[in-house]
């Protein structure tokens, strides 16, 4: 098939845009012809926490990215759309994550199809954004409106679909694959020599863009508890401040955890990520609400334990007891957990699970299901 993947790609950076490149690697692999159009502006600063929307990153090598999109300009969306549908491609995939984006991607998609040719699907991260708004209410039916079918990374976001999408269109899920490209696992001496730890200490990683919704105030919390701060366990935060870091800051102060958190606050590159993640004994990921995690995904990658929260698809992807716990977002419980993991040294049982379990999060599977739907 001709695909094009419309979305976040290189020179942006973050977990959307190395999703659509690894996608469009992927259907290349299979034999496929693909581009991905992204964005000239992705949108305005004011808009967006970080301290950069551009990646550090040398660009990924073998793949047609075109920078084309103002996701602000309707006049350049119109073109855009003009321009992809004299292409005749087979597909046009739309990597959806905010509404924001709604009436971007829907005109550009109502373009398209008046080719007469081309299918037009929705690749859907988040429906409904962790941290809504107003505009989440009347900006995404005008999206679904445009959409020929709908691929989701969790359950709970094909229903979150589905409240927007009266025509009863086509819908398929498959979860996130695995992150598989941020280089080998090291040694865990290779890891703390790197990243200067001591190795009398185990670690804990919380890891990303921290975001009021992520829940790194509840795992700071289960520091405090005394099954914790009594023991050997340090917690490693890795991943820039969307956000005024002074309330977490604050909080590590009157807790007295500045020895027991260290803060690595910024983008952490891609040649890196796997010094935090062979480092630590365990991935946590509090989340106070979720869909999926593409964090879940590098942890399998590297076969880390993980401890999630119930709450949206993150109980879907992590066995609790199996290759990590599944606990309430709440400091105790998650206290709790890391306290047992440590203490019954359920590590060595972990990673030996995450082995088998991790083949369920095969690109060619999440391809397999997107190319049924197409």
């Amino acid at each position: 098939m001709k695909i094009i993947i419309l979305g976040t790609a290189y020179p942006y950076r973050g977990g959307l845009a190395a999703f659509n490149e690894r996608l469009a690697y992927e259907f290349l692999n299979q034999g496929h012809e693909v581009e991905i159009y992204t964005f000239t502006l992705q949108y305005p600063n004011f808009l967006f926490p970080g301290k950069t929307q551009y990646s550090p990153d040398p660009a990924p090598e073998n793949l047609a990215i075109y920078r084309r999109v103002n996701s602000c300009n309707p006049f350049n969306w119109l073109r855009v759309g003009k321009e992809i549908a004299q292409k005749k491609a087979d597909v046009v995939i739309f990597a959806y994550w905010m509404s924001f984006m709604a009436p971007c991607m829907g005109t550009i998609a109502r373009k398209i199809r008046r080719n007469g040719h081309t299918k037009v699907l929705a690749l859907v991260h988040n429906m409904i954004p962790h941290e809504p708004n107003i505009l989440d209410k009347f900006l995404p039916p005008y999206f679904v409106k445009s959409m020929d079918g709908f691929m989701a990374l969790s359950e709970s976001v094909v229903k979150d679909i589905e409240k927007f999408d009266k025509r009863h269109c086509p819908k398929r899920f498959s979860p996130h694959p695995i992150y598989d490209h941020y280089g080998d696992r090291l040694t865990r001496e290779q890891a703390l020599s790197l990243l200067n730890l001591d190795p009398d200490f185990r670690y804990v990683l919380f890891f990303g863009f921290i975001r009021d919704y992520k829940g790194l105030d509840l795992l700071i919390d289960a520091f405090a508890d005394d099954q914790i701060r009594q023991s050997n366990v340090k917690l490693l935060v890795a991943g820039e401040f969307y956000g005024d870091p002074a309330p977490y800051l604050q909080q590590i102060k009157n807790l007295r955890l500045e020895d027991n958190v260290l803060l690595y606050n910024d983008y952490i590159p891609d040649h890196e990520v796997n010094r935090y993640f062979s480092a630590a004994d365990i991935v946590a990921q509090p989340y106070k609400t979720a869909t999926q995690s593409g964090v879940t995904q590098i942890a399998f990658h590297f076969e880390k334990p993980m401890l999630v929260t119930n709450v949206g698809g993150l109980p879907e992807i992590v066995p609790d007891g199996k290759i990590g716990y599944v606990v309430e977002p709440d400091a105790i419980h998650i206290a709790d957990a890391l306290s047992r993991f440590f203490r019954e040294q359920k590590q060595e049982e972990f990673e030996h699970n995450i082995i088998e379990e991790k083949k369920k999060y095969a690109w060619s599977t999440f391809t397999s299901v997107l190319s049924e739907l197409i």
